[in-house]
């Protein structure tokens, strides 16, 4: 079993590291902070195999805590890895702000210093990673992460402040940082010294505050982004970590009749829309045919008939469907189509749509078979 130390586990980091790694069964993890004193500190390192260091301070109320949490706790720990005559590769969480001259980063350059300085005496890997903004769940807002304050605030319905919105940022997620750290560990990413997390997102603040914005807006519009894959899906994630758990659920317009009720549900920008229905015994939706568009149904509830007659030659084809099978029926453009519940009970359908209803051009022909 290989023995993993992680400083700063309580950090937003150390949180989602600590949460991946409480996931492989082969790893015992210990946790250190700056508050352990160093006999603590020489009995944990002993005999560990890997240790993530990223217990710092980015926010003190004096400059001097700079070299405090990040440079005098860098010797902390190469101190207690020495005395305990360890060789364990390190991971340290550094910051692009050790390439200027303030306060912060001349501490995390030192911190680095003292690293690749027990490197060279112990003969171990030691990786640096200069982060640029990391977003992700559990990112505290209204601290220093832009991302988690105008996820928090737009969620929450509180305003933003803004000074330039054509502010660039770079940024990393969360589960890319964790991921390379975990190849570092596993051994799969070789490099040594000073290591990068990728991809690298670029984004404006008026970009930023525009797409999450859509997100919340997303409930009334039905209408979701693309937030499959890439930077959309990690902003998306991260927007909904942070709703309360009264905001989890939210109400969709209801369209009721004496055929039953439908409701939208979802729709995309180009890859059509979900809505359901329901009907009573006896009763029969649709009537009508497509030129262009095509819709997929699935009855989740009750048994239906669907007919179908071809507008030109008046073939005719019906077929019945119950949820004993999963049985998708799809609609081909230019045949007349509905669907009847002829069983006993209430019939309840899946129904997608290639596109988003158009009031203007719905192309949906109404005609009975």
């Amino acid at each position: 079993m290989k023995k993993v130390l992680v400083t700063g586990a309580d950090g937003f980091i150390g949180k989602n590291l600590c949460s991946h790694l409480s996931e492989c069964l082969d790893i015992e993890l210990l946790t250190l902070d700056k508050s352990s004193d160093s006999e603590e500190w020489v009995t944990k390192v002993r005999d560990i195999d890997f240790v993530f260091h990223l217990a710092g301070i980015n926010r003190p109320k004096t400059e001097e805590e700079f070299v405090i949490g990040n440079t005098d706790l860098t010797h902390k720990l190469c101190d207690a890895l020495k005395l305990a005559e360890s060789t364990a590769s390190i991971i340290y969480t550094s910051s692009m702000q050790a390439e200027r001259k303030n306060a912060y980063g001349q501490s995390k350059l030192a911190a680095e210093s003292i690293l690749l300085g027990y490197a060279k005496e112990a003969a171990a890997s030691v990786h640096i990673f200069r982060l640029p903004n990391v977003f992700g769940k559990w990112c505290r807002p209204n601290y220093n992460s832009v991302v988690a304050t105008f996820c928090h605030n737009i969620a929450q319905g509180l305003p933003l402040k803004i000074n330039d919105p054509s502010t660039e940022l770079n940024l990393v997620y969360i589960d890319d940082v964790i991921s390379t750290f975990v190849s570092v560990m596993d051994e799969t990413f070789v490099k040594t010294g000073f290591c990068d997390v990728e991809p690298v997102y670029q984004v404006t603040l008026e970009q930023l505050e525009k797409k999450i914005k859509t997100y919340k807006d997303s409930r009334n519009t039905l209408l979701t982004e693309e937030v499959g894959k890439g930077f959309e899906r990690a902003l998306y994630a991260t927007y909904l970590s942070y709703l309360r758990p009264d905001q989890f659920s939210y109400e969709l317009p209801m369209h009721a009749d004496e055929r039953g009720i439908f409701v939208e549900m979802l729709k995309t920008k180009a890859s059509g829309q979900f809505s359901f229905f329901t009907a009573p015994p006896g009763i029969t939706r649709g009537g009508h045919y497509h030129h262009t568009k095509n819709e997929k149904f699935l009855v989740l509830k009750g048994q239906a008939l669907f007919k179908f007659r071809q507008v030109d030659s008046e073939e005719y084809y019906e077929l019945k469907t119950t949820p004993e099978k999963s049985c998708v029926v799809e609609t081909v453009p230019g045949w007349i189509h509905d669907i009847t519940n002829i069983g006993n009970d209430e019939m309840i359908v899946m129904l997608w749509a290639s596109e988003v209803f158009d009031h203007e051009n719905p192309d949906t022909i109404a005609k009975r078979l």
